[in-house]
C-alpha cells in the first residue's frame, strides 16, 4: 500500500456505483449510476476543488507561497478552502454576510480561518465586493470561485477526464444523460465541455432548486438544497454545453438522499438528492435509457 505526501493525494479517482437498489424500488426501467465526488474532510467536492484550484493559481505563478487568501462564502467551498489553504501554507480571509449561521462561522473560526462581515442586506454581492475591495488594496489572493476559470478548468483536467473514461466502451458512451447540481457552475462547465468535445450522444442537465430557478431565468427564493441554487447565473457557467435544466423541489431531493441510502448505502446529501431525483425523472419519461448524476457531497450518519 502506498504511502501518500498528503490526503489530497487520495481522493482521486472518485468511484462510479450502479444504483440498482434505487431504480428498483423506484420502479424504474435502464441503468442508473452515481460518480461519488465527496471523499475529502468536507464529506462534498469542494475538497478536490479547492485543492485543485490551489494547485492550477501556483504552477502559473498567480499565488505566492506563504499568500494570504480571501474568497467570499461562508459554504462547503469556505471550509475546504480554508483547509486547504492552510495545510498549503496560507492564511485564509473569509468575507459573508453578517447574517451566516452563527455555528457555521464558529466552526470556520476553530478551523482557523478569520471572517471579515458585509452587512446582511448586501447579501452575496456585498461580499464579494469586500472581498475583492480587500484583496486589492492587501495584496492578497482572491480566489473567486465563482468568476474564476480554474475552477472549470479543474474540472476539465480531472472530473471530465474521470467521468469520460469510466463510461467508455468501444468508442461509444454507457450512459446518455449527465445530471450535475450547479453551485458555482464550474462542474457542469467543465464535465460538459470534456463530454461535448467527445461526443453529442450524452445529454448534460443541469440541475437547480424548484424554489429559485436563476438558470432557467425563472423566479428566485430560498430553498433548502445546500450547495447549489445560489440566486444567480454563475459566471464560470457555460449554458453552451448545457442541453437542458431540471428543477427539482427541496423536498424531492430529501426524499432521494434518503431512499439512495437506504436502498444502496449510499450517504448523499440533499444536493447529491437533487441530481439523482433529475436522474431518475429522465429514466422515468423515457427521455434517458441510462443516467450518471453527479453525487458532490455526503451526509454524516453519526
Amino acid at each position: 500500500m502506498p504511502i501518500y505526501p498528503n490526503l489530497y493525494q487520495t481522493l482521486q479517482p472518485c468511484p462510479i456505483v450502479e444504483l440498482r437498489g434505487y431504480l428498483a424500488a423506484c420502479g424504474l426501467r435502464g441503468r442508473l449510476y452515481a460518480y461519488l465526488d465527496y471523499n475529502g474532510p468536507t464529506g462534498t467536492s469542494r475538497d478536490n476543488l479547492a485543492e485543485g484550484m490551489l494547485a492550477l493559481a501556483d504552477a502559473r505563478g498567480a499565488l505566492q507561497p506563504g499568500q494570504p487568501i480571501i474568497e467570499a462564502s461562508g459554504g462547503a467551498f469556505a471550509f475546504a478552502l480554508t483547509l486547504a489553504g492552510q495545510t498549503a501554507g496560507h492564511p485564509v480571509v473569509l468575507t459573508m454576510p453578517e447574517d451566516t449561521p452563527a455555528l457555521r462561522q464558529e466552526n470556520l473560526l476553530r478551523l482557523g480561518a478569520k471572517i471579515l462581515h458585509t452587512p446582511a442586506r448586501n447579501g452575496l454581492a456585498g461580499a464579494r465586493a469586500l472581498a475583492a475591495q480587500t484583496a486589492a488594496e492587501k495584496g492578497w489572493f482572491y480566489m473567486n470561485w465563482l468568476a474564476n476559470d480554474d475552477n472549470p478548468a479543474y474540472h476539465r483536467r480531472v472530473t471530465g477526464p474521470a467521468i469520460a473514461k469510466a463510461i467508455a466502451r468501444e468508442g461509444a458512451s454507457i450512459v446518455d444523460a449527465i445530471t450535475i447540481g450547479v453551485g458555482s457552475g464550474g462542474t457542469i462547465t467543465g464535465v460538459g465541455e470534456t463530454i461535448k468535445g467527445w461526443t453529442n450522444d450524452v445529454r448534460m442537465v443541469a440541475v437547480e432548486p424548484y424554489e429559485s430557478q436563476a438558470l432557467s431565468g425563472g423566479m428566485t427564493g430560498s430553498h433548502g438544497i445546500a450547495e447549489i441554487g445560489f440566486g444567480l447565473v454563475p459566471e464560470n457557467y457555460n449554458s453552451y454545453v448545457v442541453d437542458n435544466v431540471a428543477a427539482v423541489t427541496t423536498t424531492d431531493a430529501a426524499r432521494a438522499a434518503q431512499r439512495v441510502l437506504r436502498t444502496d448505502a449510499i450517504p448523499a446529501s440533499i444536493s447529491a438528492g437533487a441530481a439523482l431525483h433529475a436522474a431518475a425523472q429522465l429514466l422515468a419519461n423515457g427521455t434517458s435509457r441510462s443516467a450518471l448524476a453527479v453525487f458532490s457531497g455526503r451526509v454524516s450518519l453519526l
